[in-house]
């Protein structure tokens, strides 16, 4: 009897879903906008290290929708950068509030946004402080990584009822991007490895742990990756983020989603006696994967498997899931209680020499997009992330990121339409 109601719920949300398609397309409400962007121009040569947060970027304004977001680097000609000249280690756009009038951040980082002038808006995540609180954010996947929402969805932003009075929305772009021309260890530049960076200290001048070999605290900006014996650090270029950003003025039609990013490194702790949406989350972002020849096990088929139990603060259908892994990543998974699969994504490595085709490279993530309501996360559910990489040789500074998107409230369809009807039209399509 339960199984038959939960198929029978999960046709009605995917029919209430096309005739809210449907009634997008008459009423005039699905005219979707679209513009690109270009980052402020950054400079780089051989080995260099670019990591810059830019405040109040070209976006679109308004009570909107958001459709999708995607990014890539390209010359000052327009021209795609590979990722064996330039490696984009990663790109996050944050929203804030800031009061009118006040002058635009002059500090590079994110650290002293919550002031009186600033008002850090973070996503919907667990995650806390200063950690994955972006509203998007990819890599090297950038170029083959679907972020579209699919209809009737979106993900709200620019509401005058949320905006504090005196103050006006803005959006801040964090590029970290690492030149590996004429370097003497292309991966190595790439995972950060302390030793080619000649840096014993992070950006805020603390010494490293003596066991940190690699990762985020030693390839901020400034910083330079080894080079080649002879290879002249002069040849620098000017280069862009270029960005293009989808969305739809906001109307009653759009259903609301809520951004959650999950972290594997994430060590928390449930506060006394409280639940899971009462408890302090540390995420470190990133981690160390060692080699398996360190413990003698056989290089065929060694995988470094890590996992972190989470519990979901506020439930509801989830309509989209991506993962975000450096190289050597082999898929990652978000699971629910029981064991269901609640979104599985898997790397593309590139194949060629071409911008989106760079061999060796992750240029894709898989994602998810489940029917309507076939998806399900209560609140309070206790959920397994697991982030896999394999450990036929050593990498540092991996992330182990989970994005998904989930609504709270189901769809309301403009016109009436009668039920057996659309369930034909439903299983028509299947």
């Amino acid at each position: 009897m339960l199984h038959c109601f939960r198929v029978t719920l999960a046709i009605l949300l995917l029919a209430v879903s096309i005739k809210l398609s449907h009634a997008f397309q008459r009423n005039g409400h699905a005219k979707m906008k679209s513009a690109v962007f270009l980052s402020p121009k950054f400079v780089l040569g051989p080995g260099s290290v670019l990591d810059k947060y830019y405040y109040n970027i070209d976006f679109p304004r308004g009570h909107i929708a958001l459709k999708s977001f995607n990014g890539e680097v390209v010359d000052e000609a327009g021209n795609s950068v590979p990722l064996h000249e330039t490696y984009l280690h990663h790109w996050a756009t944050v929203r804030y509030y800031q009061r009118r009038g006040a002058t635009n951040p002059d500090y590079n980082g994110p650290l002293e946004l919550d002031k009186s002038d600033h008002i850090l808006v973070r996503n919907s995540g667990v995650c806390q402080k200063n950690s994955n609180g972006q509203y998007y954010g990819l890599g090297s996947e950038t170029r083959g990584t679907a972020t579209f929402v699919p209809d009737p969805y979106g993900i709200e932003v620019g509401n005058p009822a949320d905006i504090p009075a005196g103050y006006e929305e803005g959006w801040l772009l964090n590029v970290h991007a690492i030149d590996t021309r004429g370097v003497e260890d292309k991966l190595g530049c790439t995972e950060c490895r302390c030793d080619l960076y000649n840096v014993t200290k992070d950006q805020y001048d603390r010494p490293l742990r003596p066991d940190y070999k690699g990762g985020l605290s030693c390839c901020y900006d400034y910083t330079q990756c080894r080079l080649r014996e002879g290879i002249e650090s002069a040849e620098r270029r000017g280069l862009y983020v270029r960005y293009t950003v989808k969305w739809l003025d906001w109307d009653e039609f759009i259903v609301p989603v809520k951004i959650y990013i999950f972290d594997v490194t994430d060590t928390w702790k449930r506060l006394e006696n409280s639940t899971g949406q009462n408890a302090e989350h540390e995420c470190h972002v990133e981690y160390e994967v060692k080699s398996c020849r360190a413990s003698g096990m056989a290089n065929n088929g060694c995988t470094d498997t890590k996992r972190v139990s989470l519990t979901m603060p506020t439930g509801g259908s989830v309509i989209y899931g991506v993962a975000h892994q450096h190289a050597g990543g082999t898929g990652s998974t978000l699971y629910g209680e029981g064991g269901r699969v609640i979104c599985s994504s898997i790397p593309t490595y590139g194949e060629g020499n071409e911008a989106g085709n760079e061999a060796g490279y992750i240029v894709g993530m898989s994602s998810c997009y489940p029917r309507p309501g076939s998806v399900k996360i209560n609140d309070g559910e206790t959920l397994i992330l697991e982030s896999n990489y394999s450990s036929t040789q050593g990498h540092t500074g991996v992330m182990g990121l989970f994005y998904i998107l989930v609504a709270d409230e189901l769809p309301k369809p403009s016109i009436h339409i009668p039920l057996s009807k659309s369930v034909n039209q439903v299983w028509e399509r299947q």
